[in-house]
């Protein structure tokens, strides 16, 4: 699977996992260049704390766009450190 945004091939892996329809990456996956932490925090009632980055991409940025689990709840731990994404980002094949 490959992300894209603004044009840009933001991560690419074969190794992604869905959950609730989004392909969560390995976060070595990732070009690490474009992304930024964010202070943002949300809480997931089954899998726990996401953390989120900021994609900056040829001068623009896309707030909080993609998301991670530093740490998970049992039932989430095969995505833990793994990062989806969303607000415009394109994940296909």
């Amino acid at each position: 699977m490959k992300a894209f945004w603004n044009g840009q091939l933001i991560a690419e892996s074969n190794e992604t996992v869905v959950v609730e329809n989004n392909h969560y990456f390995p976060s070595s996956a990732i070009k690490q260049t474009f992304f930024k932490p964010s202070n943002t925090h949300t809480v997931c009632p089954w899998k726990g704390t996401a953390s989120y980055y900021t994609l900056e991409v040829d001068g623009k940025t896309n707030t909080d766009a993609a998301w991670y689990y530093p740490e998970t709840s049992e039932l989430a731990k095969h995505i833990k450190g793994y990062v989806a994404f969303w607000k415009g980002v394109e994940v296909k094949e």
